[in-house]
């Protein structure tokens, strides 16, 4: 006797969820606004506007990429093939391949414009392959932690373009530090043998403190932008906003992988 197979329902679509999770959305860019911009410039200039429209130009086209390159490696199978390989080396080979390319868009002049856009695919290329086993997930998770996360940094970038100039700029010290705290609380599992008590709050660590870390970078790598955007106005600088945009692209990636591990966390509670 053959068993039917088991098919698993979505989800109906709810109206006041997405209701609940737009005046969140909105509620939190006021928050947000309220406690740490409360000092505002009057205005950007036009030079600043058009500096920070093309380097968010160029994130969004990044993250798109990246979503659809990833989306047709699972499809395709190569997702499977990721998982199924030795770890160490995928981590190994995603890591020299993503730095490497992120280096090369860096170090490459604005003029050699051909030669700094193989760059940025390929490390568009090498972030899809990282995360194209996400999409193993249930896609209302993905789903839900992308809105998340558009909303997330929407308000705290907003937060950094209208703050008076150069407020968070003095945040890349202790942003480094946390980030190097959020480090070492990820691998501290594989190193040390930690009990459940442990475990646990290492991943508080590493999904919370992760969040705030790279949510403040959000915040720091926006007026980096606008000061940077100054700087090239006055002829001190070249500008560059497809170095800026991967700084911002790697921060949106980081909230989002955080989101998804906290939604999953919540979903297997249940």
């Amino acid at each position: 006797m053959t068993e039917r197979p088991v098919i698993q329902q979505s989800e109906p679509f709810s109206w006041r969820r997405v209701g609940m999770t737009a005046a969140g959305v909105a509620g939190a860019v006021v928050a947000t606004q309220a406690i740490f911009n409360r000092e505002t410039r009057d205005s950007l200039s036009v030079a600043e506007k058009s500096y920070l429209h093309e380097s968010f130009q160029y994130t969004g086209a990044g993250l798109a990429l990246t979503a659809l390159v990833a989306r047709s490696m699972f499809k395709s199978g190569f997702a499977f093939r990721i998982m199924a390989a030795n770890p160490w080396v995928v981590l190994g080979v995603s890591l020299v391949g993503g730095i490497g390319s992120m280096m090369g868009v860096f170090y490459t002049p604005p003029e050699r414009t051909v030669q700094k856009h193989l760059f940025w695919l390929a490390f568009n290329a090498c972030q899809a392959a990282t995360l194209s086993p996400l999409f193993f997930l249930n896609p209302a998770i993905l789903s839900r932690a992308a809105l998340y996360t558009c909303g997330v940094v929407g308000a705290i970038s907003y937060v950094g373009a209208t703050a008076t100039n150069d407020k968070y700029l003095n945040l890349g010290g202790p942003l480094l530090a946390g980030v190097t705290v959020v480090a070492l609380s990820s691998l501290a599992p594989m190193a040390l043998p930690l009990g459940l008590r442990g475990l646990a709050f290492t991943e508080a660590i590493s999904l919370y403190g992760g969040l705030a870390v790279f949510g403040g970078f959000v915040l720091y790598d926006t007026q980096k932008i606008l000061h940077n955007a100054r700087l090239v106005e006055q002829g001190i600088k070249k500008p560059d906003p497809m170095r800026e945009a991967i700084s911002l692209q790697l921060d949106m990636i980081n909230i989002f992988i955080r989101i998804v591990q906290i939604l999953s966390m919540q979903q297997r509670k249940k």
